[in-house]
């Protein structure tokens, strides 16, 4: 897969931009290349959350709430492996993410949505890395 990325110059651009979000490595970014056609048929972080199954639901029935919220079962289940994966790497060498997980965990909530949330935010940053065209730059602010 690389051999092909590398021989077309939109691939590896896009392949780029991927890889310099910390936590999305080569087996991430080239999944995520595969499954949305590089970028062209689904460009949206909600769309591409819910189709990883990373996008949490309210469990209702018209006005009453039945229950936690959860993730659709109907996702594309192999890149929602990659995405975890890549989620558990981020949170151990991203301190940005390192320090969201234990601030959200110190808050009690479990570590499995936290995990989630995790995913969710890899997503959407590499959505915004290949809209924007730039590569991935830490923020330096401290809330």
């Amino acid at each position: 897969m690389q051999q092909f990325i590398a021989k077309d110059a939109e691939l590896k651009r896009k392949y780029d931009l991927l890889t310099s979000v910390k936590g999305v490595g080569k087996v991430l970014a080239i999944s995520l290349l595969v499954y949305t056609q590089g970028f062209t048929r689904m460009d949206d972080g909600r769309k591409l959350a819910c189709y990883c199954g990373v996008a949490p639901f309210e469990y209702r029935s018209g006005t009453s709430v039945i229950g936690r919220t959860g993730v659709s079962k109907f996702a594309n289940k192999e890149l929602k492996q990659v995405l975890h994966m890549a989620a558990l790497s981020s949170i151990r060498n991203n301190g940005e993410m390192k320090t969201y997980f234990e601030r959200k965990v110190g808050e009690g909530k479990s570590k499995m949505s936290v995990l989630n949330a995790v995913r969710n935010k890899l997503l959407h940053q590499a959505v915004a890395v290949i809209k924007r065209g730039t590569p991935y730059e830490v923020r330096l602010n401290n809330f």
